[in-house]
């Protein structure tokens, strides 16, 4: 494979100071004459190493040595050599490397002065600092991964839970791409058959049945809006399953958001509207990531700050898709059913997943418990999507073991799913939703007899939607997409 890069760049792949070991990555043509020029080996040099090899070496640096026995003047200071360090010098050979070029990986230890200074003497013999992201940058264009892999790159490194790790790591692999590069195949020998209607355009042939073609078309869109759908599914596996804890002031909604993520993160006050704007906190539970939102009380207010945070609420309310509906169970029967139902009127209809907590339950006596628990079963058994009701103590913690176990059980279709069919990429959601708005068209196109150069046009336009996920075929200026693709990756990868 020819290297497409005539320079060599350096960076720490890891953070200096977090562990025992530190990492500086060194690729492109000069790698191994550079580190030689800063590492010596125990025996022999890098250049000559093997790949896939391990040797032990020594950085040195230059340091003052002052003479006890002379007065000290700048002008008499001598240098001579000392060690820096000791290293392990790993090899990798192009192609067989991660960016497909020459390339070394030297741990030090994780000394922040040991990492600056190691970085400072590669640099002097000739290497220049990486660029964020750039180490995926030059793997994608030396052919080692395509677009959608080197973009999971950043995704696994930042995977929090066995989910998103799990995912993440499909695409690393290739699942994702694999299907995209039969959706593309599929574009591909539909668009090849109208191309070669228009090369023969004078002689009146047909190659490509209109009725079959427009099948192969809707069978194809089908596949692009799958995809698409499953966005959804991806978004909330990456950042985190959105949460609004609502109801009446002082229900107990900020101490049920402190109660679990274990810290006063929200103001507690008897005073009613305390809480004026949402408040957000992420918590793990069952391998997945939840974002808990607290909102403002729902109630008539004349407070104009208070109002707006109410209507706050209503927007956390739809943008959510799981609601924890708190109430407070010391109320008279009347007025937690008045709550109850304003909850209800805000949520119903949504296809959300609805919890009702009956808040301050170490307050009553189990009868009263179960009494509110009828109540509630008997207000909520004509909704289709019939909630969870779950008596608990923001104050105690009773509870809340229940309420997580729920919480993970509702969201059981995340762990499950079949990873390589879910898009957790914005800009990959985005492409396929531009491609099937394009495959729509050539299906209109070929239902009402529009000429073959026009469908061909739209099939075209699909085409390049996907070729846009996978970085193939990036058209006029590729420059610009890939800097804003790996602009968000992590300096050293």
């Amino acid at each position: 494979m020819k290297n497409l890069f005539q320079d060599t760049i350096v960076a720490p792949a890891t953070i200096p100071g977090t562990g025992a070991i530190s990492i500086i990555r060194v690729s492109g043509p000069g790698a191994f004459a550079i580190a030689d020029a800063v590492v010596k080996l125990k025996s022999g040099s890098i250049s000559a190493a093997n790949g896939y090899t391990i040797h032990f070496g020594v950085i040195s640096s230059e340091v003052p040595v002052i003479s006890s026995e002379v007065p000290v003047i700048s002008s008499e200071v001598e240098k001579s050599p000392a060690i820096l360090d000791t290293v392990l010098v790993s090899v990798f050979r192009a192609p067989h490397s991660y960016t497909g070029e020459d390339s070394v990986e030297i741990s030090t230890h994780a000394s922040a002065y040991i990492v600056s200074e190691a970085i400072r003497l590669l640099t002097e013999a000739g290497a220049r600092m990486a660029e964020p992201g750039e180490f995926t940058k030059r793997a994608f264009l030396n052919g080692k991964m395509d677009l959608a892999q080197a973009e999971a790159v950043a995704d696994v490194i930042s995977s929090t839970t066995e989910a998103s790790h799990r995912v993440a790591m499909n695409q690393l692999r290739g699942g994702f791409s694999k299907e995209l590069e039969g959706l593309r195949a599929e574009l591909l020998e539909m668009a090849s058959l109208l191309e070669l209607e228009l090369d023969f355009s004078e002689e009146d042939v047909e190659f490509a049945d209109r009725e079959k073609l427009a099948g192969l078309v809707n069978g194809t869109l089908r596949h692009v809006e799958k995809l698409a759908a499953s966005f959804r599914q991806g978004n909330m596996i990456k950042n985190g399953i959105p949460v609004a804890i609502v109801g009446a002031v002082n229900a107990g909604k900020s101490s049920l958001l402190n109660a679990l993520v274990g810290e006063e993160r929200a103001i507690v006050s008897a005073i009613k509207g305390t809480t004026r704007d949402t408040i957000e906190e992420t918590l793990q539970i069952g391998g997945l990531t939840f974002r808990f939102i607290d909102t403002a009380g729902i109630r008539e207010s004349e407070d104009q700050i208070e109002k707006i945070g109410i209507e706050r609420t209503f927007k956390k309310i739809s943008e959510a898709e799981v609601i924890l509906g708190v109430l407070d169970c010391t109320l008279p029967a009347a007025e937690f059913e008045e709550d109850l139902r304003l909850i209800l009127g805000k949520t119903e209809g949504t296809g959300k997943s609805l919890f009702i907590i009956l808040n301050k339950a170490d307050k009553l006596s189990q009868n009263d418990i179960n009494n509110f628990v009828t109540l509630a079963n008997r207000i909520v058994s004509s909704i289709d999507n019939k909630p969870v009701i779950i008596p608990l103590s923001a104050k105690t913690g009773s509870g809340l073991e229940e309420l997580k176990s729920a919480l993970s059980a509702s969201q059981i279709e995340l762990l499950t799913a079949e990873s390589g069919t879910i898009v957790t990429n914005l800009r990959h959601y985005e492409a396929l939703t531009a491609s099937a708005v394009s495959l729509r068209r050539t299906a209109a196109a070929l239902r009402s007899g529009i000429p073959t150069d026009l469908v061909a046009e739209d099939l075209r336009a699909a085409i390049a939607s996907v070729n846009l996920i996978l970085g193939k075929d990036l058209g006029l200026s590729p420059e610009s997409v890939l800097h804003n693709i790996f602009a968000h990756h992590c300096i050293g990868k």
